[in-house]
């Protein structure tokens, strides 16, 4: 008999079947916010939803920009070089998703992360993850925030990608060394990251959305607003 869970897993592998397949780039707006931690835990989840998923850590050695995608989901672990850059294989991204925690300072770095990625790639959208929140309605005044910020003064659509649930059991997980997913499957964080897995899925189909090669240096400066008041 078939559980609901496993309903969708094959509505969801169906979905993916004949797709082209899908590269998602996750980079932290500041260090230590968990963002290769999000890639690994989504990852575990997409698995379970019986998806053909690779994660590329780029903290470790390079990674080639030359990857198949068909069918497959492409989860990178990305890392910017000094001047904020995605790598070549980040840059190819459909969707770039940038993960803060829900600390002031980490909500700046996140917006300069952001901006210094608008002026080099110039992406038309970006997604924004908030992980370790309080609750989802801590997390939601952080990403309309800084949505409403990043529209006005970079013109730029940033959309969310959902939050995780702050949880003991993900430091639990991590000494275990497996997945929340794995090791909780009914803890917050874990239900946290079966529904982002299961939205990314869901995400409209990249049509030119995504990163794109970097533009000249010499761009005209754009006006900012600090977005500490994101958090507010």
């Amino acid at each position: 008999m078939k559980t609901p869970f496993t309903d969708q897993a094959d509505g969801l592998r169906r979905l993916m079947a004949n797709s082209p397949g899908r590269l998602v780039a996750f980079v932290g707006g500041a260090p230590g916010v968990g963002a290769s931690s999000v890639a690994m835990n989504l990852a575990a989840a997409l698995g379970r939803l019986g998806q053909d998923v690779q994660v590329l850590d780029e903290r470790g050695e390079p990674q080639s920009p030359y990857v198949r995608r068909q069918g497959r989901l492409v989860l990178v672990d990305a890392r910017l070089d000094d001047e904020g850059r995605l790598s070549p294989l980040a840059a190819q991204a459909d969707e770039l998703v940038v993960v803060l925690r829900p600390q002031v300072d980490t909500i700046t770095a996140a917006y300069a992360c952001i901006k210094r990625l608008h002026q080099a790639h110039a992406p038309r959208r970006m997604r924004v993850l908030v992980n370790r929140a309080a609750n989802a309605g801590e997390a939601g005044r952080i990403l309309v925030n800084l949505a409403a910020v990043a529209k006005s003064y970079l013109s730029l659509a940033l959309e969310p990608a959902g939050s995780i649930r702050e949880d003991e059991q993900l430091a639990q997980a991590r000494w275990l060394n497996m997945s929340v997913v794995e090791a909780f499957p009914g803890s917050p964080a874990a239900l946290d990251v079966d529904r982002i897995a299961a939205d990314l899925l869901r995400w409209p189909a990249p049509a030119a959305q995504g990163p794109r090669p970097a533009v000249p240096e010499a761009m005209p400066a754009r006006r900012d607003l600090s977005p500490a008041a994101a958090g507010a």
